[in-house]
């Protein structure tokens, strides 16, 4: 729920309700100098409502500013959280007492229900109006952080991040539609859009940062106690936001359940083929059921009158190749949060605060790189910035390789370099070409599609890095790290050559 704020009249309605404003159609006239504006408070001859002004021209200057700095700080933490807790996963081993396939369950917990839900949370958004529903998610998520914190063992913490995922997944398509409405000009927007990435790139990156710091001096749980004070911060912006439209958006139940069971029947397989055995039992059985239920999202999608996966936009080439670089990008970066994480503190024996250090050189160049990221696509081209990231992040893959116990510090900073800039410089290009590739009714819908895939890949990296680096009686498996850079690599290859054949230029 979310306190009612201070309207322009023009913008009143009835409690509970959120008028969806309409825009002139193609050859309806605008009246010109001279001539009398309709009063929008009466009806046409004919009984017609009125077309009154869309939501993002009725908000000022200032209420933009609000719009953006609430939906800024709700997407940094979420993206905060699923850094920070990389870095406290030893932590939270020792002090709740877990192998590697629990600490993978805390991570992909959260990113498999972000993932899943966040298909029907674009049209929740759209639904029930992009302000409304990210309060709910911002309320959601923070007590579900504190459920987190509280947890007594690893079993609740698991359910308390399932809650922290289906929160975030609402808070996302929310935050960027929100953006979406706050500004009516396509250079503002795009300018907007790309701070809300700054944001949440930044947070990625220095969410190690701050996850070191808070594990080490107050303990795992504060990790999550943080999110607590900024859930309210936020709440609180949100007051001085006017309302969004509503806007026609099925919430389709069959599909969003046959796309949880597929999601969470190859996680579970992809993570536990690693400890029981790829023949176990468990395993095969969660792959029949991920392969099951994945048929069966498709026809149920083919068959439902609203599909939350609308067919018109995936057989647009280029929101089907954002949609493929998105799940590309973030399989390479939370792949090697996880994976870097685990191999400063088990492999060279660094403690929590020195591992969150290591990622300061990372957060810099993360920053720099996504500012300058949108001007550079103004000079040369969206698909080039896109193209030349993924490339740069297929280089970071491999660049890797050579990590070993005793590597020096030193190189590994610069061998780290690619990895900072790689996402740092595609995502910001790829989220402004997709926003401004779909019709502004479908902003949310097409957000969530976005982030749900980038979720997705980032869980199954995740899934992969971990049985990967799960050897012989749980030693940290430098064999199986290199296994997982070199297929990651191949996916950005692959992709990037896929964005290169399909993006327009512009």
């Amino acid at each position: 729920m979310s306190a009612t704020p201070a309207s322009p009249p023009s913008t009143a309605s009835a409690p509970g309700h959120e008028p969806e404003p309409s825009t002139p159609g193609p050859g309806r006239k605008t009246p010109g100098p001279g001539r009398k504006t309709p009063d929008p408070q009466r009806r046409t001859a004919a009984g017609a409502r009125p077309s009154v002004p869309p939501a993002e021209t009725l908000s000022t200057p200032r209420r933009s500013g609000v719009a953006l700095v609430a939906s800024l700080l709700g997407f940094t933490v979420i993206t905060v959280d699923v850094s920070a807790v990389n870095i406290a996963l030893p932590a939270i081993r020792d002090s709740l007492g877990s192998g590697m396939s629990g600490l993978q369950w805390v991570v992909d917990a959260y990113t498999l229900m972000f993932a899943a839900l966040m298909l029907s949370a674009g049209a929740l958004s759209d639904r029930t109006g992009a302000r409304r529903a990210y309060a709910w998610g911002i309320a959601l998520f923070t007590l579900a952080s504190l459920a987190c914190a509280l947890a007594p063992d690893i079993g609740v913490l698991v359910a308390a991040r399932v809650a922290q995922g289906a929160a975030a997944a609402v808070v996302m398509p929310a935050s960027l539609a929100l953006i979406r409405q706050a500004y009516g000009d396509a250079r503002a927007r795009a300018r907007a859009i790309a701070l809300w990435t700054v944001g949440g790139s930044v947070a990625m990156a220095a969410g190690p940062v701050l996850g070191g710091l808070l594990t080490d001096s107050a303990g795992w749980r504060a990790v999550f106690l943080l999110n607590l004070p900024v859930g309210a911060v936020i709440l609180a912006l949100l007051i001085r936001v006017p309302r969004s439209p509503r806007r026609p958006a099925a919430l389709d139940i069959g599909g969003q359940l046959t796309a949880v069971l597929a999601l969470a029947g190859l996680a579970f397989a992809v993570i536990e083929g690693g400890h029981m055995g790829w023949t176990s039992g468990p395993v095969l059985g969660a792959a029949a059921l991920a392969l099951a239920s994945g048929c069966a999202f498709r026809v149920v999608e083919a068959r439902h009158r609203q599909p939350m996966v609308p067919p018109a936009l995936l057989r647009d080439r280029r929101v089907a190749a954002s949609l493929a670089v998105g799940f590309a990008v973030n399989a390479a970066f939370y792949g090697g949060i996880f994976l870097l994480g685990l191999y400063y503190q088990q492999l060279r024996g660094m403690s929590a605060i020195e591992a969150g250090l290591m990622f300061v050189p990372m957060s810099a160049v993360v920053t720099a790189t996504n500012l300058v990221s949108p001007r550079l696509a103004e000079r040369v081209g969206r698909r080039p910035v896109i193209v030349a990231g993924q490339l740069i992040f297929t280089g970071a893959m491999l660049a890797m390789l050579p990590l070993a116990a005793h590597t020096p510090v030193w190189l590994v900073l610069v061998l780290l370099l690619p990895l900072s800039v790689g996402g740092a410089l595609a995502v910001p290009a790829l989220t402004a070409l997709l926003m401004d590739s779909v019709p502004h009714e479908r902003a949310g819908t097409a957000s969530g599609l976005l982030n749900s895939l980038r979720q997705t890949g980032g869980a199954l990296a995740v899934a992969v890095f971990g049985s990967l680096l799960a050897g012989p009686a749980g030693v940290f498996s430098l064999p199986g790290m290199r296994l997982g850079l070199v297929m990651v690599a191949a996916l950005l290859l692959a992709t990037a050559l896929l964005a290169r054949l399909l993006l327009p230029r512009g």
